[in-house]
């Protein structure tokens, strides 16, 4: 951004330092101006990878899911040569949506006026052009966006000179695969769905700390041993990893010590991405923050099993998360979220400790820091 858009402190304010210890939260404000989250928009989202689905469903040819990265949406497809692409979603004729949902097609045809895309994208039939003066088939094929196959998960970015999400994030696809050995033979199981009454970071911040786990997850401290749990910060992701707890006898659900027997594993991955292994059998599911407005964000649950066939184990984690964690995060998310607007508050401080322990919040305050970076913040 150029100086003019800087977001610069304002009276009352507190600094927002480099350094965590040091540091106050980002102010009230980011989580309620509708100013900021159209700037996050851009400078975040439309540059950023984004997380769109599993390459187990889209793996025969034809096959295609959609996304919608705020107002714009995209197909990613399977094609002839099986190779995975990405699209914006829109026919070049007259605007309108392509396919909705997912499914599986052997040509791209637009329900408005049957113009028909192949699988490269190509522009391959518009009816009653045959004879028009200059009218070049070539000239309308559909816009690409950049995709890309990650641990099993299917990423997109519609900035076409980003670097590849492989290249971004370094060793995290190294720590998944550590923790989770069996990525390769996992598919797409499920999907749970939340509607939230919060700011997409506030369901951030809330995932980058385990301060607040002692005194509202009290089966998820029983199900891991917090004294290990520790988060590391990186680049563009950090780790969220705890050892194994003394029993497989917990208050959260019931398990034997199988494929991921260290415990748990989470990862950030920026911008609005958090990846988690439980234990037990093999498994992978990523929880996805989608902004839906500046108090509102849609949470996409995917679950990812061997083979796609969930058994009893992984049915009773499956629904812990579902009816007991979520919940309680949400309930935690919504309540900041109202206790954003008091007249109250403005900032607080980020409890950071030497040690990084489990009750450390220096990774929240690498999230936060990247929102400001991103935004051209001038914040200290």
């Amino acid at each position: 951004m150029g100086n003019s858009d800087l977001i610069q402190l304002q009276q009352g304010d507190s600094p927002f330092s480099t350094h965590a210890e040091k540091s106050f939260t980002l102010p009230a404000r980011f989580y309620l101006d509708e100013d900021i989250y159209r700037r996050e928009m851009k400078a975040i989202f439309e540059r950023s990878w984004w997380y769109a689905g599993h390459a187990s469903q889209v793996a025969r040819t034809g096959e295609y899911l959609t996304t919608t990265i705020d107002q714009q949406s995209i197909f990613v497809v399977r094609g002839r040569d099986n190779n995975l692409r990405a699209f914006y979603n829109v026919c070049q004729h007259r605007g309108h949506e392509l396919v909705a949902g997912s499914g599986k097609a052997n040509l791209i045809v637009c329900p408005y006026h049957a113009w028909s895309y192949d699988l490269d994208g190509s522009l391959v039939g518009a009816r009653n052009t045959e004879n028009m003066a200059g009218f070049n088939k070539c000239e309308f094929a559909l816009k690409p966006v950049q995709a890309e196959v990650f641990c099993g998960m299917v990423f997109i970015n519609l900035d076409m000179t980003a670097s590849s999400l492989s290249q971004q994030t370094g060793n995290l696809e190294n720590e998944i695969r550590q923790y989770c050995p069996d990525v390769d033979n996992l598919a797409f199981a499920q999907r749970d769905t939340y509607h939230v009454a919060s700011n997409w970071k506030v369901m951030m911040d809330n995932f980058l700390e385990c301060y607040h786990c002692h005194t509202a997850h009290k089966d998820f401290v029983d199900l891991v041993d917090m004294k290990s749990y520790r988060s590391t910060v990186h680049g563009i992701y950090s780790s969220h990893i705890s050892n194994a707890a003394n029993s497989t006898d917990n208050s959260a659900y019931s398990f034997e010590k199988g494929d991921v027997d260290f415990g748990y594993a989470g990862w950030f991955l920026w911008p609005n991405l958090t990846l988690w292994a439980y234990p037990g059998e093999a498994n992978l599911s990523v929880l996805q923050m989608i902004p839906d407005g500046v108090e509102k964000t849609i949470e996409y649950q995917d679950w990812f099993v061997p083979d796609g066939r969930v058994s009893a184990q992984l049915a009773e984690a499956m629904d812990y998360q579902k009816i007991t964690l979520q919940p309680e995060d949400i309930g935690l998310c919504e309540s900041v979220q109202r206790g954003l607007k008091s007249n109250g508050y403005n900032q607080g401080r980020f409890v950071v400790d030497s040690e990084r322990s489990e009750l450390s919040e220096h990774a929240v305050h690498h999230f936060q820091r990247m929102v400001a970076d991103a935004l051209g913040a001038e914040l200290s």
